[in-house]
């Protein structure tokens, strides 16, 4: 797996950026990667950022849209407008999270 530095921390990653182990994660290189996608974080990124990693550390995989609409509470308009074109491939990056397999 190919090595990058993300906010002066070396990590490794796979061939589309997403970190291989979520442990070598923090909101620094979340701010670097979101940066990097031309993201600025807000309060309500960060309220996705945070339910993605807590779900996925407690059921092992990244959750879908469905998931974040209906556990979370937040709204699938609201993803699409916090992270365009592919929300939860996106915010899954940003969260130091593996991509997820309903995504091609």
């Amino acid at each position: 797996m190919p090595e990058k530095i993300i906010a002066g921390q070396t990590v490794t990653v796979d061939e589309e950026g997403y970190l291989q182990n979520p442990a070598q994660w923090n909101r620094d290189i979340a701010q670097e990667i979101a940066s990097e996608m031309g993201i600025q974080l807000t309060d309500a990124h960060w309220k996705v950022i945070e339910f993605l990693r807590r779900d996925y550390q407690e059921r092992g995989a990244v959750p879908g849209m469905r998931r974040l609409n209906k556990v979370a509470g937040i709204a699938i308009k609201d993803l699409y407008t916090l992270f365009p074109d592919g929300p939860i491939k996106k915010a899954a990056r940003i969260a130091g999270c593996p991509k997820p397999t309903s995504c091609v």
